[in-house]
C-alpha cells in the first residue's frame, strides 16, 4: 500500500491530520493523530515494495475534456452591448441584479467573469461571452508513473 501523502510504500497507518482520515507511512502520522494500522492482504505482504511495470494498472494515453472559457476581448463585447442597448453601467447593474462596480471592473478588463456570470451577461446583452475548449491530457503526471498522491499535487502547485 502506498502513503497517502509522501507516496512511501511499506506499513501503512490509519491517521488523522488537520481533520482529514488518511492512509500514512509512519513518518507521515506523525504529522497527525494515529487511530490505528491498516492491514495488508497477505499478497501485498509478500509482494516487494513496488510493483512490476507489468502489475502497474495502465492509465489510456490520451484524454479529451471540453471546458468552458470566456472569451477574449469580453469587456470591449460587453461594453458595446451595454452601449449599444442605451444603458449606463448602473443601468446594466440594476437589471441584472450585480453592482456597479462589477459592471466597470468587467468592462475594464480588471474582473473576468464566472460562468455563471457571464451567461447572465449573454442572456441580457443577447451577447456570446462563453466559447467551448477542447483539451487534451497524457495519461499520469506523477513522476514514476505511479499513482497520484497528495505529496504530488502539492509539489506540482509550489512549481506553478
Amino acid at each position: 500500500m502506498q502513503c497517502d501523502m509522501c507516496g512511501a510504500t511499506g506499513e501503512i497507518y490509519r491517521a488523522e491530520i488537520e481533520g482529514t482520515e488518511l492512509q500514512v507511512c509512519e513518518s507521515c502520522a506523525s504529522l497527525g493523530r494515529v487511530i490505528g494500522r491498516v492491514e495488508q492482504p497477505e499478497a501485498l505482504r509478500r509482494r516487494k515494495a513496488r510493483p512490476s511495470p507489468q502489475e502497474r494498472p495502465r492509465l489510456p494515453a490520451r484524454r479529451n475534456e471540453t471546458i468552458q472559457v470566456i472569451v477574449d476581448g469580453y469587456a470591449g463585447i460587453v461594453k458595446a452591448a451595454r452601449e449599444r442597448i442605451g444603458l449606463k453601467q448602473k443601468e446594466l447593474a440594476m437589471r441584472i441584479a450585480e453592482k456597479e462596480s462589477l459592471i466597470h471592473n468587467i468592462e475594464s478588463g480588471h474582473f473576468e467573469p464566472g460562468i455563471g456570470l457571464a451567461r447572465k451577461l449573454e442572456r441580457f446583452l443577447k451577447v456570446s461571452l462563453i466559447e467551448d475548449h477542447e483539451e487534451t491530457h497524457d495519461g499520469a503526471f506523477s513522476a514514476g508513473g505511479e499513482d497520484v498522491t497528495l505529496g504530488d499535487v502539492i509539489r506540482i502547485k509550489r512549481r506553478g
